[in-house]
């Protein structure tokens, strides 16, 4: 289940002070820190001053940084604890390997979902539903999730398009933008200088940005985005890890489909339809 200073740190980031969500940031990324470090440790691994962490915890309803700690340690000793530890290796063992990378993928699934508010799904369907065009965003290894979430949402409604599909033409997909459009972006590290002048302008142009991230940008997103979706992503430091990105996606389609109803089913069994007159599959 998720913590109840994970509950919190979600429901207020929003209206914390940008230093208290440096803080927000960190522990959202490594929720064992509160456990393991002190105040005074905690404020030099986010940049801010001591004051600032003691108002955050203040902000938060904790009546110091020692009853938030004591809540974590108490919560952690009801749950069965998880270790992962990386073994240096020159040759690493497959099956160990193996096991680590499904252990890794299914914690960081379990922390998503145990941790997401149950209106966010609800919130960013009706987003997509209402938007009179729907966008997906994502650069680098990201683009590849911003191509199956264009597939994914365009067999359910119609006018869903990807943003910045050819380098050099984002001028002219932006200027096809509008007010209550709705923009999928998908973005982990690195993240191009440029990314931040196009989600202003969409931002400026009035358009709902529903954000798929990490924790560590999580605070960063707040800032121009309707709805930020956080995901754990953590890793062995080698590949980056998407599969809990791609899973949201699939979730936000199937919300979309008990929003829109009849209408997503009947655009569904169209595309089949027109499929099957193609010959298109097997």
């Amino acid at each position: 289940m998720a913590t109840r200073l994970t509950l919190r740190l979600q429901e207020k980031i929003s209206h914390l002070t940008r230093a208290e969500q440096k803080l927000a940031a960190l522990l959202l990324e490594n929720q064992a820190l509160i456990e393991t470090h002190s105040a005074t440790e905690l404020s030099a691994l986010a940049g801010v001053s001591k004051a600032t962490t003691a108002r955050f915890f203040r902000n938060l309803g904790y009546t110091d940084f020692e009853e938030a700690r004591a809540q974590a340690r108490e919560e952690r000793n009801r749950t069965q604890p998880y270790a992962y530890s990386r073994v240096a290796q020159d040759r690493p063992v497959l099956g160990r390997s193996i096991a680590d990378h499904l252990a890794l993928e299914l914690l960081n699934l379990t922390r998503t979902f145990e941790e997401m508010r149950p209106d966010l799904l609800t919130e960013a369907a009706r987003l997509i539903h209402d938007a009179p065009r729907v966008w997906c965003m994502g650069f680098g290894a990201e683009d590849g999730l911003a191509r199956l979430a264009r597939l994914t949402l365009a067999r359910l409604r119609p006018d869903v398009h990807l943003m910045a599909a050819n380098p050099g033409a984002w001028a002219e997909d932006l200027a096809m933008t509008g007010p209550r459009d709705a923009l999928v972006l998908l973005t982990l590290e690195p993240r191009p200088k440029f990314q931040a002048a196009l989600t202003s302008y969409a931002r400026t142009t009035r358009m709902n940005v529903i954000t798929l991230t990490d924790h560590r940008y999580y605070a960063t997103a707040t800032r121009f985005s309707r709805l930020v979706i956080g995901c754990h992503v953590a890793t062995y430091g080698a590949v980056s890890s998407h599969t809990t990105l791609a899973s949201v996606i699939r979730l936000m389609a199937i919300a979309l489909i008990g929003h829109a109803g009849a209408p997503a089913a009947d655009r569904m069994n169209l595309i089949a339809d027109i499929n099957e007159e193609i010959d298109l599959f097997d």
